[in-house]
């Protein structure tokens, strides 16, 4: 059975606490109205004010108590009524506070009854909120022992003392009758009891053996239970004993809280990662990532039954033996699943903290209403250019948005729609506008559209998009929060779903502005677990922002010491590696049986994935390329060919690509990458031809500029204003992610070697062949697949051993030399033809 790895997503005691689960639940459900959370939120709030109202009526008797006495004991033995008694009491909280008091301190427990207003807010805390301010079994019995201890020493200093009017106020009747018992029982020998009963109870509570190290040092080994796959390795009789006092005191808790806490299945089998998840504190729901599953006990019972089936059923004899490999990974899948929970990617790093909201400016421009006299000056200006040329208009209105707004005219019957369109220039001369675009018509409407900028315009925040319920509660896979529509609504999309992006826009148009806001998007929305960034910036300075958080977000080779990749040769080594990288996904969504990351995710997440079989948990990688055309000036086919391939198979194994370049020429946006980026954004660009060869329509050499852009996805061109992130902020987003742990380095892709840097045939000494070389020879032919990923997988090997080998094979005349990504040739048909070559190998 395969033992689980993955030590952080390890939960304590998770049996027994499932099982404590189900005894609540069966509890629960004899008396149905407790599960009612309105219930428990009733009870919860009356235990806190009681506890407010106890402790004033007590510490008020303090100073009232006297002057109370003669209205208590009219209470009592004349049976006076309460309106009468009430003008009379001092107490503060009148005479049901006396009363109470009274009872408290002075019947029974004396001066200890301070401690019953702690406790009972200690629990009504916990039923309402949920959170421990203290173990509520702690709690009761530290309450229930100095209930007895003080009001004991309180009665025995009552006897030893000739004052006896002024303790006997204070000790309580309880105390006053266990004194006398214990004063005829042990008589100056009850100071040694309370001191005895002090020492022990502190022993107790404070694990005291531990601090005056008086534990044996060693008491052997745990003995370890085969049975079940290891989920912490913990092996040492201390720690057992720490798991096992913490059951312990649940247990002891349990007849307490079984009839106030809500039945949740429950959340309590491990509350430190639940509360680490919340850790964000703009409550952004991912991962959760947000967002890991819960372990379903009652379920995944029924479905282990179903499962183990097929285990018990002959099957006839095959060396193919998948089929009963994945039954019995299925059936361990359960156990782990019931045993240890789901799979927590975000576990690796417990205690990060999403950014807050606050670290972006509300700037305090404020939405800027365009005047009814510009709409009136505008339309009137539209209406009578169009007559001018003899086109009537049947009706007109009006769509305000941030910088510009939307005239939709609906034209009399017999116009053509062309003869409108060829007015753009006429009508922008009309208004003294510059950015006039026709939408003839407009998609989905009867319409025709004119957009005309606005005289002033509104700039968008990136606070006032982010912090919108429409992007907090989104559960794409990867949202980008855009910006604003020209309707003024907020415009997010899922990169995920593009699956790549093509940007374009002339210098200071807002293009980088826009990727710190799609990068910024991800970093409020994603755990480190869950996405990686690679950055690559020719210009060098662009993206130099994103290095602090390299331990956190940011993927690099194994060699590179710049976590932002500017050198041309690194980026066709980085674009390689990724596309190895894809390979290796390839082949895990292929023995996974998965058609993308999604579902191999969700099957690791569910442990039904071994990692000792080299699965793992897959993040997302972003690749986001800022200068193009610089790129393809100096390295053209050899940055084209990688992007291109990514670009057609990395979707499905979550590699997404985000390319911007300011020109987008022919000779930067070759066809063969423009085919496989379906989404285009632009901002303003300085020609028509560039419109089209970035959109495939005109329009964006009409754009006003600073963040006006328009999104182009299938059929469908958007315009939209980019929302504003300054430099600053991203920075200070980046300041609290970096200063957060994070992992020991960047998330390392796959080692790739250049020709020029290659070992080749040549260098390559058959007489010092590795010891796994018969091995991975036969693994080779027999996949007929000469793929590093595949030594590196079958035989559990690093990248760089699995390199060699693969240079040994092709020394050999197994496999044939390097083809970029593909994988290598494999020269031996069949394995009687190698066993031929392994021995001639050998002989020599």
């Amino acid at each position: 059975m395969a033992q689980n790895t993955y030590k952080s997503n390890t939960f304590k005691s998770n049996q027994g606490k499932q099982a404590k689960a189900k005894k609540k639940l069966s509890l629960n459900l004899k008396i149905p109205f407790l599960k009612d959370r309105r219930f428990q939120l009733s009870l919860g709030f009356f235990l806190l004010l009681a506890s407010v109202f106890i402790f004033l009526s007590c510490f008020s008797y303090l100073f009232t108590g006297k002057a109370d006495q003669s209205v208590v004991e009219a209470f009592f033995d004349k049976g006076e009524s309460v309106k009468s008694l009430g003008q009379e009491v001092a107490n503060w909280m009148k005479l049901l506070g006396a009363l109470t008091a009274h009872k408290l301190i002075f019947s029974w427990f004396g001066i200890g009854a301070f401690l019953i207003p702690p406790f009972l807010f200690i629990l009504g805390y916990k039923i309402v909120w949920g959170k421990e301010l203290m173990k509520i079994s702690r709690a009761l019995v530290t309450t229930l022992f100095f209930l007895v201890w003080i009001s004991l020493l309180m009665g025995s200093m009552i006897r030893s003392d000739d004052s006896v009017s002024e303790w006997s106020f204070y000790s309580g009747g309880m105390g006053y009758e266990l004194s006398l018992f214990f004063d005829g029982l042990l008589g100056y020998g009850t100071i040694l009891f309370l001191a005895f009963t002090l020492l022990v109870y502190v022993i107790f509570f404070f694990n005291i053996t531990e601090v005056l190290s008086l534990k044996k040092a060693a008491v052997g080994p745990v003995e370890k239970d085969n049975s079940m796959p290891e989920t912490k390795s913990t092996a040492t009789e201390p720690e057992s004993e720490e798991e096992a006092e913490e059951d312990m005191e649940e247990e002891s808790e349990e007849a307490l809280e079984n009839w106030v806490v809500t039945v949740k299945d429950e959340e309590e089998a491990d509350s430190e990662p639940e509360k680490e998840e919340s850790a964000p504190t703009i409550n952004l729901s991912t991962t959760p990532a947000q967002n890991t599953p819960k372990p379903q006990v009652e379920e995944k019972t029924d479905e282990l039954e179903l499962e183990i089936a097929p285990v018990n059923t002959p099957q006839p004899k095959s060396q193919d033996k998948e089929p009963a490999f994945e039954v019995e990974i299925k059936e361990a899948s359960e156990k782990l699943v019931e045993k240890a929970g789901h799979y927590d990617p975000t576990l690796d790093l417990p205690k990060f903290q999403f950014p807050n909201v606050d670290l972006l400016n509300e700037y305090s421009t404020g939405k800027i209403q365009v005047t009814k006299d510009e709409l009136q000056q505008n339309k009137d200006k539209i209406v009578e250019t169009l007559t001018n040329f003899k086109i009537g208009i049947a009706s007109i209105k009006a769509t305000i948005g941030p910088t510009v707004t939307l005239y939709e005219i609906v034209p009399e019957a017999g116009v053509k729609i062309s003869k409108i369109k060829n007015l753009e220039d006429d009508i922008a001369l009309s208004l003294s506008a510059l950015g006039i675009r026709i939408i003839a018509p407009i998609p989905g409407k009867g319409t025709i559209g004119i957009e005309v900028p606005n005289k002033n315009k509104e700039m968008v925040s990136m606070r006032s998009v982010i912090s919108t319920d429409k992007f907090m509660n989104s559960d794409m896979a990867l949202p980008i929060a855009l910006g604003k529509t020209i309707t003024n609504e907020i415009f997010v999309t899922d990169l995920a779903k593009m699956p790549h992006l093509l940007m374009a826009g002339a210098t200071g148009q807002g293009k980088s502005v826009g990727l710190n806001v799609i990068l910024t998007s991800l970093l409020y929305k994603k755990h480190p677990s869950q996405l990686k960034f690679v950055l690559v910036d020719p210009k060098k300075v662009e993206l130099t922002l994103f290095n602090k958080i390299e331990r956190h977000y940011l993927a690099k080779l194994p060699d590179n010491e710049e976590p932002i990749i500017t050198d041309t040769k690194k980026v066709i080594y980085t674009l390689n590696s990724l596309c190895i990288e894809m390979d290796q996904r390839y082949d895990l969504l292929k023995d996974a049986a998965c058609r993308n990351i999604k579902e191999y995710n969700k099957k690791f997440v569910d442990r039904k994935l071994n990692p000792e079989k080299g699965h793992r948990f897959l993040p997302y990688i972003v690749l986001v390329i800022d200068e193009l055309a610089d790129l393809m000036m100096t390295a053209g086919k050899e940055v084209e060919t990688p992007i291109a391939r990514l670009a057609q198979l990395a979707r499905a194994i979550g590699i997404h690509l985000v390319v911007a370049t300011q020109r987008p020429s022919v000779n930067v946006i070759t066809g063969i990458i423009k085919a496989n980026f379906p989404a285009r954004l632009s901002f303003r660009v300085t020609s028509k031809v560039d419109s089209r060869t970035i959109l495939d329509a005109g329009g964006a050499d009409q754009l006003i500029g600073q963040g006006d852009m328009l999104l182009s996805m299938g059929s469908d061109i958007i315009r939209l204003q980019c929302a504003f992130v300054d430099t600053p902020e991203v920075d200070e987003i980046c300041e609290f992610i970096g200063s957060q742990r994070g992992y020991d380095s960047a998330y390392l892709l796959p080692e790739f070697v250049g020709e020029d840097e290659g070992g080749g045939r040549a260098d390559v000494d058959l007489s010092e062949r590795d010891a796994l070389f018969d091995e991975a020879a036969r693994l080779i032919v027999a996949h007929q697949q000469g793929s590093t990923s595949l030594i590196q997988r079958k035989l559990k090997l690093g990248y760089n051993r699995a390199g060699r080998l693969i240079d040994q094979l092709e020394a050999a005349g197994i496999v044939g030399p390097f083809e970029g990504s593909k994988a290598r040739e494999v020269l031996i048909p069949d394995e009687y033809s190698l066993e031929q070559l392994l021995n001639n190998l050998g002989n020599n």
